[in-house]
């Protein structure tokens, strides 16, 4: 009896041990699922995690740099979920490009893990704010605490920034650039050259003839008076420093915020209604100078000067008592008892 027991035993250990994937047949199933996806991203699932890290004892032949994603939050502009996604795609598509057919590929996969998908392993990593990536050496036993996450920097370039992490932290270079794809595909730029040589004939006799938008003096003016209120406006502050136009007011979610009172930010919607006052007082001067000396009746003439003047005094107010409001600096008329 006990010699049964014991060749059960053996028989069960046996067919553990082969049921058991090897170190070859795992790289050799994630380079299949590399090589299904278009990008070369593995999608991992609760499944492939277990299959791929918890089940798979150290050291693992690989290492993984995993992209956390959420399909209910690609919507929030600030967190830029679809650019850094389509970004880590390049960077995975480029690493494989550059290494087809090197062993350093079957080091290093690229994958990503959706939330809605698989909870359970954002819980086993940890992860709790986006955007995140991670990236898994082949000695990590705890998801949590032996895996690498890439700071906010590592985010700021895009893929070449990640690059530089997976260069730095896996001693595997990415072997070339960034392979981006052209602005414009080969068919997109044989429709705009065939469109280009049709159209040319009939554009050059435009232009002979002095009879093109580039000829009408409105649309200078128009582009002037835009460039006076992008720059008046801040708009190149509020791109460089992505500033939102308003805030939501925490103590009430149905108010919008659209002053904030405070010199250490500006909101979009305060650059405009600056903007809006000083193309007032600029368009006001203007209609003085080419507009007014036009008019024939002095009456008519001081009545509109004095219009303009109201208008200008107004606008400078207002531009006034926003800058008092939010700096707290007061500024004031200042009238001298002498001129010495």
């Amino acid at each position: 009896m006990t010699s049964l027991i014991s060749i059960a035993t053996l028989l069960l250990l046996v067919g553990l041990a082969s049921a058991a994937p090897s170190a070859d047949d795992l790289v050799s199933e994630l380079e299949t699922l590399r090589s299904q996806s278009p990008s070369g991203v593995i999608h991992l699932d609760d499944r492939l995690v277990s299959r791929f890290l918890t089940s798979v004892t150290t050291p693992r032949p690989y290492s993984l740099l995993i992209f956390f994603d959420a399909a209910q939050l690609r919507s929030k502009p600030e967190l830029h979920l679809p650019h850094l996604l389509s970004e880590f795609g390049l960077l995975s598509a480029s690493f494989s490009a550059h290494h087809k057919g090197d062993a350093s590929s079957s080091r290093l996969f690229f994958c990503d893990i959706e939330f809605g998908e698989s909870q359970h392993s954002f819980a086993l990593f940890g992860v709790s704010t986006l955007p995140h990536a991670r990236l898994v050496p082949p000695s990590a036993r705890s998801l949590r605490d032996d895996s690498v996450p890439l700071d906010q920097s590592d985010f700021s370039r895009g893929a070449e920034s990640i690059a530089d992490f997976v260069e730095a932290k896996t001693k595997i270079s990415l072997g070339g650039p960034i392979v981006r794809p052209p602005p414009v595909s080969p068919r997109q730029a044989l429709f705009l050259l065939a469109a280009i040589l049709i159209s040319a004939p009939f554009f050059v006799r435009r232009i002979l003839a002095g009879d093109t938008i580039f000829h009408d003096y409105r649309i200078w003016m128009g582009f002037a008076l835009f460039v006076y209120f992008f720059g008046v406006s801040g708009t190149m502050h509020n791109i460089i420093r992505n500033m939102p136009m308003f805030l939501p007011d925490r103590s009430n979610p149905n108010h919008l915020i659209f002053f904030f009172q405070g010199s250490g930010m500006q909101l979009g919607a305060e650059g405009f209604a600056i903007g809006f006052l000083y193309m007032v007082v600029g368009l006001t001067l203007a209609c003085v100078i080419h507009g007014l000396v036009k008019l024939r009746s002095i009456s008519v003439q001081r009545i509109f000067m004095m219009v303009g003047m109201l208008l200008a005094y107004w606008s400078v107010s207002k531009v006034i008592y926003l800058d008092n409001w939010k700096t707290g600096y007061s500024i004031h008329a200042f009238w001298p008892k002498n001129w010495r």
